[in-house]
């Protein structure tokens, strides 16, 4: 009996063995199903099953994985994608165009970019922007406003290019040595004044340092000085709202002030000059431009506006 119950004993040692195996199994089994699913797998397990199960798990994985996402360009490299664009633009219409520069200055970015931005041009009227700000300065000096007669020269001035007030208040500033001296607290440093008003010389680099000061808050200028200013530059007739004006959209608002000139020295080609300041929803930009040799004065105002639209269209302001 002993015997009997030895045996009877080892059986069902063996059988339970058995069933703890097959759980062995089954939880191996389990482990290695990439698919997430917590079944046991139906059927005979056998070598050959497993090593199946077992190979096709990582191919399985490998199909899950996202493909890698791609790496975002810095705003430094998208900004000089843009810029090697535009200046490969502007070189190719220079081909066929008479001489001309531009400079903007982003106001929200403090970025700038110019084209030929130290070459000097005349002025013609576009140096009575200057004019306002040396007198606004001089104002402001003695703790004053504008007199009524100062007041109605710079309308004139500013709105309607008028040359008999310019000459006035040019001479009431003390001429080329007091506008010169003016020009040294605005940062002027490329702009040479002439006694000849309209035949001073800059550069639209100058230009767009000259509009940053009309609407800078820590700049020479006070509130009441920038105010003007920028009341005069957004009221110009509507005969002289060209140039700048031609790259601002329905929302958006425009100060400029234009110069254009016969230049007997150049055969009487024209001198087109344009500088200014764009303001609306996410933008906020000067921009000058400066030219010369037009063999007319409508040429020449589609050469500086061609040249404005080229800078928003690639620089995306």
């Amino acid at each position: 009996m002993a015997g009997v119950r030895r045996t009877r004993n080892w059986i069902l040692g063996a059988a339970m063995a058995g069933v703890l195996g097959g759980a062995g199994l089954v939880g191996v089994s389990m482990m290695r199903d990439s698919g997430g699913s917590t079944r046991p797998l139906a059927g005979t397990f056998s070598e050959a099953g497993v090593r199946a199960q077992a190979q096709a798990a990582p191919r399985q994985g490998a199909q899950a994985q996202a493909p890698a996402a791609q790496k975002t360009p810095s705003p430094a490299a998208v900004r000089a994608a843009r810029v090697k664009a535009l200046d490969a633009a502007l070189k190719k219409y220079a081909a066929s165009a008479p001489e001309f520069s531009v400079a903007v200055l982003d106001r929200r970015t403090g970025q700038r970019y110019s084209y030929r931005g130290t070459e000097k041009y005349e002025t013609a009227s576009v140096v009575k922007v200057q004019v306002l700000a040396c007198l606004l300065l001089k104002a402001q000096d003695a703790r004053r406003d504008l007199t009524a007669t100062e007041l109605s020269l710079a309308k004139r001035m500013i709105r309607l290019s008028d040359n008999d007030a310019t000459t006035s208040l040019f001479s009431k500033l003390g001429r080329a040595s007091g506008v010169g001296a003016c020009n040294k607290r605005l940062g002027l440093t490329e702009t040479k004044v002439n006694s000849a008003w309209g035949l001073t010389r800059t550069t639209v680099n100058d230009q767009v340092k000259l509009l940053a000061e009309l609407t800078d808050t820590s700049g020479p200028l006070d509130a009441g000085s920038r105010k003007l200013a920028y009341t005069l530059m957004s009221t110009v007739d509507d005969s002289q709202d060209w140039g700048v004006p031609a790259v601002a959209r329905s929302t958006e608002k425009f100060t400029v002030k234009n110069g254009w000139l016969a230049r007997s020295t150049e055969n009487y080609r024209w001198i087109i000059n344009s500088v200014g300041r764009v303001t609306g929803p996410g933008t906020d930009v000067s921009i000058a431009v400066l030219s010369h040799d037009n063999a007319t004065m409508s040429g020449g105002i589609t050469t500086v506006q061609k040249v404005a639209k080229l800078t928003r269209q690639h620089l995306k302001y």
